[in-house]
């Protein structure tokens, strides 16, 4: 069995990293090539970041922080946010990222997913669905931070975006993003027993036993935080240490990891 990873999650509007519930009531964190540096050094398996205002300008703006991010942080990094085409995946990998998050533009066009998966492999390739409840044991994939519907369901979604070649799904409950609620798990289940790629679950962290019932009654591969980490309200050690003691296949070792993952040049 794979490790379960360990995910920050940075979401960053302009050069500040920033907080919200529910992907709104935005509140300005500090730098976010600190609280990168910060979450490497305590031992992250991995860096999420999202630029949650990308809609606005029309592209993702988050090349020189990642660039200045990977200089000092050697784990995977994947960007999310306004990424609409092949030229955007090549120069965000370029900057440093490992992996691309699409949400946006592989709903309007899922044929983008298969053209960065065929051009950068589906490891790159990852399918950012935002998701809400619209009935019980039904959701719906949002776009525009959870404000704009599509009509498409996310387990179907799911399993059309893998089609495509997406190799991992960053599902996000925009229902439980920043409460500290716990995770959706009946959701996180729902896709990850229709997928065979990994699935990284996020929103609604609020205690180490959260972290566990998205890998055990979720069956998540991969668990994203931001809220805990950003707020001191735990670190990643806490986290590391709890899912040790509950069984789980984390990682052991509790400093930062050698990066492994060759850059894309081309």
């Amino acid at each position: 069995m794979s490790n379960l990873r360990i995910i920050p999650r940075l979401d960053i509007k302009g050069p500040n990293l920033i907080k919200g519930i529910r992907l709104e009531g935005l509140r300005v964190m500090g730098d976010p090539q600190q609280f990168a540096l910060r979450y490497y050094e305590a031992g992250a398996d991995e860096l999420v970041f999202m630029d949650i205002v990308a809609s606005l300008y029309g592209r993702n703006n988050l090349s020189e922080i990642i660039r200045r991010t990977a200089d000092q942080v050697f784990i995977p990094i994947t960007v999310g946010g306004g990424i609409r085409s092949v030229d955007d995946v090549r120069h965000i990998l370029r900057s440093g990222a490992d992996k691309v998050a699409i949400n946006t533009a592989a709903i309007a066009r899922p044929g983008l997913i298969t053209e960065v998966a065929q051009r950068f492999g589906s490891q790159a390739m990852v399918l950012s669905i935002e998701a809400k409840q619209i009935a019980p044991g039904k959701w719906e994939a949002y776009t525009d931070n959870g404000r704009e519907r599509t009509g498409f369901d996310v387990i179907d979604w799911a399993r059309r975006g893998v089609a495509c070649g997406a190799g991992e799904i960053l599902l996000t409950s925009v229902d439980r993003e920043g409460t500290r609620k716990g995770f959706e798990n009946d959701l996180i289940r729902q896709v990850s027993d229709a997928v065979a790629v990994p699935v990284i679950a996020s929103g609604g962290m609020g205690s180490c036993a959260d972290f566990v019932a998205a890998a055990t009654q979720g069956r998540a591969d991969a668990v994203a935080m931001a809220d805990v980490l950003h707020y001191g309200r735990m670190t990643v050690r806490d986290i590391r240490t709890a899912a040790l003691a509950a069984g789980l296949p984390v990682r052991r070792t509790a400093g930062a990891p050698a990066r492994d993952q060759e850059k894309v040049t081309t």
